[in-house]
């Protein structure tokens, strides 16, 4: 895949776009550290940029060309790790903001990764299993170059799962002329993937929404919680935080969602990935829409769907006491200062749903040492390190007057400048 010279768009537009909203962050954090503005300038802008063509032969014999991004923005505490997306709105500044918020997540963690993400511009719903296996196949050739366990680490993302994972692991490893389970990771567990792997960022939103409620001095037998997104994340959260005591009285996927203030029994609603349209066939349940369900009177909302959200038009209406985001960038920059104003606790994505990214460092581990964990050691473990991260990110909210979303960029910005200092500029 050839390198491509990136530009930035500026605008004023809200929602903005993922990079324009992960580089005001950085710049908002950076007004809190002693970091060189070098460092800054550096951060702002991915390592490289990979773009290419990705020839398909449709099943009924033409071929359509596809393109594909892969960004990776920084490797200095490690190997760049992040996900790989197939969506028709997937663009090259996308991928770049999505791997900036890669780095963050990884440092806020502690995890000696870097950030990258990437994509396929391509909607997979119209595409055939094996139309979906030969795209895979094809662009793991075309990044065979940039990807390995000590280089780049893809992952499931949007419109792609563990059996996506599994063609690429085996297109990488027939090239190389060895099994190379550490390429990827969020695999079947029958080839080198984790348990626990999908579960894990929904496991996360719950466990730090757990904590938030609790630093709030709420008991979360009486607290309420929305989840807009009753996908991977939003349904594993939801069901969670419905066992730890937690009323759950909202949920939502593409098609609507369903509002019971007595609660919902998140068990027994199938989540989309399950069945689609599920969650509107709740009984008993008043039929909200995505816009109304932001706008509930619950204590925590969890926006666990898609970005731009919660955005500058909303935010004033939002009536949680507590964001906790599921999904990455769901809140935008004006939206972020409209909540600040009105002292609505917003715990960022980095560390939020950075369940996903801790237990792919947990399947790294298990494939370099050809040793696998039990689900009970990888809940263990996560837990551990939430907790963990949760405590660093409390420590500088608490030390300084900014936002849980400064806290968790001044402690992940913090890390990432101080390898770079430490490891100098190459001349």
């Amino acid at each position: 895949m050839a390198k491509s010279a990136h530009t930035e768009t500026a605008t004023d537009r809200d929602p903005e776009s993922a990079l324009e909203t992960a580089r005001h962050q950085l710049e908002r954090a950076a007004a809190h550290v002693d970091v060189d503005e070098g460092v800054i300038e550096r951060l702002k802008h991915p390592t490289k940029v990979l773009s290419g063509s990705i020839p398909l032969e449709r099943d009924d014999g033409t071929v359509e060309v596809f393109t594909g991004y892969r960004a990776q923005h920084d490797d200095v505490r490690g190997p760049y790790k992040g996900g790989l997306r197939y969506h028709p709105d997937v663009t090259e500044d996308e991928c770049v903001g999505l791997a900036m918020w890669m780095t963050w997540k990884c440092a806020v963690m502690d995890l000696p990764f870097g950030g990258a993400k990437g994509g396929i511009v391509a909607d997979p719903k119209e595409l055939s299993e094996d139309e979906r296996e030969r795209l895979t196949r094809r662009f793991a050739e075309e990044m065979r170059d940039f990807v390995g366990p000590t280089k780049d680490i893809p992952a499931p993302d949007m419109g792609t799962d563990a059996q996506t994972m599994a063609w690429f692991m085996d297109a990488y490893s027939m090239q190389e002329g060895e099994t190379v389970p550490g390429v990827v990771t969020g695999k079947p567990p029958l080839i080198g993937g984790s348990y626990g792997r999908a579960e894990a960022p929904g496991r996360s939103v719950a466990i730090v929404a757990r904590e938030a409620a609790s630093y709030y001095d709420m008991d979360l037998d009486d607290v309420t919680v929305a989840v807009q997104g009753f996908g991977s994340v939003g349904a594993n959260a939801a069901r969670l935080l419905d066992e730890w005591g937690a009323t759950v009285v909202a949920v939502s996927d593409v098609n609507g969602g369903v509002y019971d203030p007595e609660g919902l029994a998140t068990e027994e609603i199938n989540a989309h990935e399950e069945q689609p349209g599920a969650v509107t066939d709740v009984e008993g349940a008043r039929q909200v829409t995505n816009a109304e369900l932001l706008e509930l009177d619950v204590d925590v909302l969890v926006p666990a769907a898609v970005g731009n959200v919660l955005t500058e038009a909303n935010a004033d209406a939002v009536q949680a006491d507590i964001v906790v985001e599921g999904a990455n960038g769901p809140t935008t920059t004006a939206a972020d200062r409209i909540f600040a104003e009105r002292d609505v606790a917003v715990i960022p994505d980095i560390i939020a749903n950075a369940g996903g990214v801790t237990v792919s460092y947990f399947e790294w581990l298990q494939d370099i040492n050809r040793r696998q964990w039990t689900v009970e050691r990888v809940r263990e473990e996560l837990e551990e390190e939430m907790l963990s991260a949760w405590a660093d990110v409390r420590r500088e909210y608490e030390a300084r007057d900014v936002t849980w979303r400064d806290a968790a960029y001044i402690v992940a910005l913090s890390r990432v400048a101080e390898a770079k200092s430490t490891r100098g500029l190459w001349p």
